[in-house]
C-alpha cells in the first residue's frame, strides 16, 4: 500500500493553502504521483472527485462501488483509497486539501465525520449545476494567470463547495431529521472520540464520560445511527483497520495486535475471527489467492 504523506505538497495549486483542484485532468501530474494514485494508497488529506460525465469505480475501506454522471466520491484521511482503473479522460473535478486548510474555513461540515459510513453523494439536477459551477469557479481562481487570488477568496469558494456537499449528504442519507439533531451531534462526537483514541483505549465508559452521557444513553444513540452497540462499533472499526494492515503490509499478527492496542495477540485473533467469520490465516490465504487472479 502506498503512503501519501507529502504528496499534496507536490501538486498544490496555491502558495499559501495546501489545496489542489484539477478540471478534466487539465493539469498534468508528475509520474511518481500518478504511480501512487493508480495503486491502493492511504490518504493523508481529504479527497473529492465529482464526476460530471461518465462512470468510475472506486475501492474505499475494502468496499468497491461505482459512481455515475453528477455524483461525488470522497475519501477521508487514513482511509485506504483506490480508483479502478484510473481514467484521465473523463469529465471530472478532483479536489484535495489538508486538515490545516479545513481549520481555516468559517464552519464545520459534519459529513466529513461520515456518520453514515458511506463515500458517495448524489445530487439533484439543480445542485449538480451549482456544484459544477462552484468547482469550475474555484479552478479558475486557483489557475488564473497573473497574481494568485488571496487565500480568503479561495476559502470562501471552498466553503461554498463543502456546504453543498454537506447539505446533499444529509439530505440523501438522513431524510427525516434535521442536521442539527442533538443525538446526531453526539453520535458524530462518539465517532470522533473513538477514532482519535482508536488504538489507545477501547473503553466505552470513558468515551461516554467524555461526552457527558450515561453509558445507556450512548448505547441508544450509537445503536440508532449505526445499528450496533458502541463496543461493537469500536470492535468493527478495529477489525477494519486490521484488515487494511493485513492487506497492505507485512506486519505479523503479534505486531498487529499490539499496534491496535491489544495486549493479548490470541484474544485479538479470536476477536478477528468472530468479527469477520475468518481466521487471520484464512483471510491471508484468500488475499494471496486474489493477488494471483
Amino acid at each position: 500500500m502506498e503512503q501519501t504523506t507529502g504528496l499534496l505538497d507536490k501538486i498544490r495549486h496555491h502558495d499559501k493553502l495546501l489545496i489542489a483542484l484539477n478540471e478534466n485532468c487539465a493539469i498534468p501530474l508528475p509520474d511518481d504521483v500518478m504511480r501512487i494514485l493508480r495503486s491502493p494508497h492511504r490518504l493523508s488529506y481529504y479527497y473529492f472527485q465529482y464526476l460530471e460525465k461518465g462512470n468510475a469505480t472506486f475501492k474505499t475501506d475494502l468496499k468497491e462501488f461505482t459512481i455515475n454522471d453528477g455524483e461525488l466520491v470522497f475519501g477521508l484521511p487514513n482511509q485506504v483509497f483506490t480508483k479502478l482503473p484510473y481514467d484521465i479522460n473523463m469529465r471530472q473535478y478532483a479536489l484535495s486539501f489538508d486538515e490545516e486548510t479545513l481549520r481555516l474555513l468559517p464552519s464545520t461540515y459534519p459529513f466529513l465525520l461520515n456518520p453514515f459510513n458511506v463515500n458517495t453523494i448524489s445530487f439533484d439536477p439543480a445542485t449538480q449545476q451549482r456544484v459544477k459551477n462552484l468547482l469550475s469557479g474555484l479552478f479558475q481562481l486557483l489557475h488564473s494567470p497573473g497574481k494568485q487570488r488571496k487565500a480568503e477568496v479561495i476559502l470562501a469558494h471552498l466553503h461554498a463547495v463543502l456546504t453543498e456537499f454537506n447539505t446533499a449528504y444529509f439530505e440523501q442519507y438522513q431524510r427525516h431529521e434535521p442536521v442539527t439533531d442533538p443525538k446526531l451531534a453526539k453520535y458524530i462526537a462518539f465517532k470522533l472520540a473513538a477514532e482519535t483514541q482508536l488504538t489507545e483505549q477501547h473503553d466505552v465508559q470513558s468515551i461516554a464520560d467524555r461526552l457527558a452521557l450515561t453509558s445507556s444513553t450512548l448505547y441508544a444513540i450509537v445503536k440508532e445511527y449505526a445499528g450496533v452497540s458502541p463496543k461493537e462499533w469500536i470492535t468493527n472499526r478495529l477489525m477494519l483497520e486490521a484488515q487494511r494492515k493485513l492487506q497492505y503490509s507485512n506486519t505479523s499478527v503479534k505486531e498487529l495486535a499490539y499496534e491496535l492496542g491489544f495486549n493479548d495477540p490470541r484474544y485479538f485473533s479470536r476477536l478477528f475471527k468472530k468479527s469477520t467469520g475468518k481466521s487471520i490465516s484464512h483471510y491471508l490465504a484468500e488475499l494471496k489467492d486474489l493477488s494471483h487472479n
